[in-house]
């Protein structure tokens, strides 16, 4: 079965748990979006695992994971992912494929992010990793990809062309020196050297897996309000985020997967910019960021926190087809007396049971809570849906209510034995 993995808030749901645990049952993993501007942690052990670029699937034996076109690479950032694999004692080498196809991050990039939040007067909320300006030179056809880095004259001509324009902009709208093409030209050579053999046609060995009746995971990064369209505009990524990008960002025909699952962690967190309706108070909103360790991945941010939100998360389940969920955190909300589901917003004397798309709304609205009672007793350790408390059983039947999708996975912490499949 092909399955495509996809967040239904605005990222950091717990995708990489739910990630590890399938690729035990699956031949292939392959990341169809985004840059190191995501994180995905796994605990194995006791150990924590973060991934940035490589699929959270490198940690099983005999897996082949690959980084498809849709991804932009820092080839600094992943080759340092790469060694820290190699001192954890996995390997990545004829398990790690790139993406021929995929664009490279360059250092006029990651300056460039930096330079263009600081001059806003509304901040985005980058991680200045310069993922945005990459895509945009995508989007511009002026994008340096993987397969130029294996050419060396392709390659120089392409900076070359690059920094005579980027320079100028530079120099007279950022007052900054610019960039020094041998610098660039022999850093990236070296790159070049690491990376080679990492460097194929995924989109090819993809539909030859198909071909050889082979199970690949879709692996998406952040989550569909992230999405480029579909987020909450302009406080989003720069990619699809959506499961309509895993055919973009791989290669393979939208009628080759199977099942989407969508990720929602059992409350609302939003790291950056933007709005966000069910914001908690500032106090609890410290309190159960704390509680539920709600910094990022990437960063080291603090995240936003805030109490389930059904409207959007019901988008979501339209926008990407999802047919099952896997809600993630469950345990974090051990110990409330009641816990609060957004069902509505109110905005104007009107009601939105539809996610809207104007952010004045957004930014404005009260949401309208359905209140349910907690539990108190911690749902860590317990293996089956039965044993759970009573209430907090309840309030997973509620959810799979309101959104009118199965939910067939509920994390109650973060070692992958604690997880409940239904």
């Amino acid at each position: 079965m092909n399955i495509v993995i996809v967040g239904v808030q605005w990222g950091d749901e717990g995708k990489g748990k739910i990630i590890d645990i399938l690729s035990e049952k699956v031949d292939v993993v392959v990341r169809y979006q985004g840059g190191n501007n995501a994180g995905h942690t796994v605990v194995v052990d006791g150990n924590e695992y973060i991934f940035h670029l490589i699929p959270s699937g490198i940690l099983h034996k005999g897996k082949i994971c690959c980084i498809g076109n849709g991804v932009v690479v820092d080839p600094q950032v992943l080759l340092k992912e790469i060694e820290g694999l190699q001192d954890a004692g996995f390997t990545a080498k004829g398990r790690l494929k790139i993406s021929t196809l995929a664009h490279l991050i360059l250092p006029y990039h990651r300056i460039l992010d930096q330079l263009r939040e600081m001059k806003r007067a509304h901040k985005i909320g980058t991680t200045n990793r310069g993922i945005g300006p990459c895509y945009a030179d995508k989007i511009n056809r002026c994008g340096i990809r993987m397969v130029d880095l294996l050419n060396r004259s392709v390659f120089a001509d392409k900076l070359k062309d690059n920094l005579r324009e980027k320079n100028e902009i530079f120099r007279k709208v950022y007052n900054h020196p610019g960039f020094d093409f041998k610098k660039i030209y022999c850093e990236y050579m070296e790159y070049a050297k690491r990376l080679s053999g990492y460097i194929a046609n995924t989109a090819l060995f993809l539909n030859e897996a198909l071909r050889q009746k082979k199970d690949i995971l879709f692996e998406g990064a952040q989550g569909t309000f992230l999405d480029i369209d579909f987020g909450t505009y302009p406080f989003v990524t720069s990619s699809s985020t959506i499961s309509g990008g895993a055919a973009i960002g791989t290669g393979v025909s939208p009628e080759k997967i199977d099942k989407v699952l969508g990720v929602a962690k059992a409350y609302t967190t939003r790291v950056g910019e933007g709005p966000f309706p069910t914001e908690y108070p500032r106090r609890f909103g410290n309190f159960m960021r704390e509680k539920g360790a709600e910094f990022g991945a990437t960063t080291g941010r603090p995240r936003r926190c805030g109490w389930f939100d059904a409207v959007m998360v019901k988008e979501a389940v339209m926008l990407n087809g999802i047919s099952e969920l896997a809600i993630m955190k469950l345990d974090i909300l051990d110990g409330l007396k009641s816990i609060k589901i957004c069902v509505a917003y109110k905005y104007k004397g009107k009601v939105f049971r539809d996610f809207p798309h104007d952010t004045t709304v957004l930014r404005n609205a009260a949401p309208v809570y359905k209140e349910v009672p907690g539990w108190q007793g911690p749902v860590t350790g317990i293996g089956a849906f039965g044993r759970l408390p009573a209430n907090a059983r309840s309030y997973l039947k509620r959810l799979q209510d309101l959104l009118g999708v199965k939910i067939s996975i509920v994390s109650v912490g973060s070692g992958r034995q604690d997880t409940i499949f239904l």
